[in-house]
């Protein structure tokens, strides 16, 4: 069977795109191998209607709607390997052997976090640790709070923190990712900055306690926020020959269409920052118009489609 489109990736990018191709009477087959970033995260926040919801529960609902549409499909498969055909179509592989073709192609797999280098810290990321002021702030809102990272988005994060707690102390782990400018600044605000490397998180249950240094220093803390580095997913995009951002993304036009012809990229895949449940849904709307409108020029063409 030859598909509109396949969507890899089935994540709020991927589900709302399929959905807004399924109504658009679209032979649409989306690959969700089921591994996505928030696995960690209880709750999200910030999408209306939906705030609160665990990211199982987001996606129990979209698959229960994308149902009502016969023309979208889902697959919970792992796609290895895309490749264009001599007629402009797609294939796409998948780890158990099948391949399947599509029109076009939406790239939809998300980022891949790396921490930064700190004991225990997985044991609190995504219970009192967090990557999002937006997404986790008001739960945290007038706590002790530390800002963790390694690189210069540090600066910015713990300057945004600021606005949930009036007790912020930024850590740079033993890197200097600081200005001596930008660390003024910061002090002259209350927030103190500490450049000892971190030896160990406390806490109990995903809680955080306390913060203990490699020169014995201890800093009792409730919670707090971490600068993760972002890096794709997946390598698809690059295997298929799409351009990257300055800032590590897939680079898309407004209507998520690549450098690649036929092929378009959603949600943080493309956009990197701001990583939020409500942007990558729209952000996959938009993709999938640009789909759509791309499939109609497609017919309006002297020899249409094959």
């Amino acid at each position: 069977m030859l598909y509109d489109c396949i969507i890899v990736g089935g994540g709020p990018a991927g589900l709302n795109a399929a959905l807004v191709l399924g109504r658009a009477k679209r032979q649409v087959l989306l690959f969700d191998d089921n591994k996505p970033r928030n696995a960690v995260t209880k709750h999200s926040h910030g999408f209306i209607t939906r705030d609160g919801i665990s990211p199982a529960g987001f996606r129990d609902i979209a698959h229960s709607e994308i149902g009502s549409y016969p023309s979208v499909h889902i697959r919970n498969e792992r796609i290895t390997r895309i490749r264009s055909s001599n007629k402009n179509f797609f294939e796409a592989y998948t780890g158990a052997g099948e391949t399947f073709t599509a029109r076009k192609i939406m790239l939809a797999t998300g980022l891949k976090e790396i921490l930064p280098d700190v004991n225990g810290i997985h044991h609190f990321y995504g219970r009192s640790l967090f990557n999002c002021a937006y997404c986790d702030g008001w739960e945290l809102r007038d706590k002790p709070l530390v800002v963790i990272g390694e690189n210069a988005h540090l600066f910015h994060l713990a300057k945004t923190v600021s606005n949930w707690s009036r007790d912020v102390v930024a850590c740079s782990n033993g890197y200097r990712p600081l200005t001596s400018e930008q660390s003024s600044m910061l002090l002259r605000k209350g927030i103190r900055v500490i450049e000892h490397r971190i030896a160990a998180l406390e806490g109990k249950d995903g809680r955080l306690k306390r913060i203990v240094f490699f020169n014995n220093e201890k800093l009792e803390r409730e919670g707090g926020f971490v600068s993760p580095q972002w890096t794709q997913a997946s390598s698809l995009g690059e295997e298929l020959g799409c351009s990257l951002s300055a800032r590590g993304g897939i680079q898309t036009d407004e209507f998520g269409r690549t450098t690649v012809q036929g092929v378009y990229a959603s949600g943080d895949t493309s956009i990197i920052a701001p990583s939020q449940l409500i942007i990558a849904a729209a952000e996959g709307s938009r993709a999938a118009m640009g789909v759509n409108a791309d499939l109609i020029q497609d017919e309006f063409e002297p020899e249409g489609y094959l």
